[in-house]
């Protein structure tokens, strides 16, 4: 008898779950339809402001005008400077110092 309550409630849950789906794609449908003007852009025509995507506001300086510039701006160094680099960090950590005190002492 569990069993047969497990199912039905399953199928309840399965068809809910379905007709949410099926909802939810038919308002992104049209949802997506509306935003699209049928008037065409051209001679003069210009698109809405209303319309237009607003831009992330780490995008955005202090009065709120677009940055232009690149946000971040990387340095291309060769593979031993790397390396040394990541050597000399290694080298200065607090743990290194204690394991090659005890390899001096062996």
């Amino acid at each position: 008898m569990l069993h047969l309550l497990y199912i039905v409630v399953f199928t309840i849950l399965a068809v809910l779950a379905i007709g949410n789906l099926i909802r939810n794609l038919i308002s992104l449908g049209s949802e997506s339809q509306k935003n699209f003007s049928s008037a065409p852009y051209g001679a003069g025509a210009r698109p809405q402001p209303h319309n237009r995507p607003t831009p992330h506001p780490e995008l955005l300086d202090d009065e709120g005008n677009v940055i232009n510039e690149p946000l971040l701006v990387m340095r291309s160094i060769s593979i031993r400077d790397a390396r040394e680099q990541l050597d000399a960090l290694y080298e200065s950590s607090a743990g290194q110092g204690d394991e090659a005190s005890e390899e001096k002492q062996n």
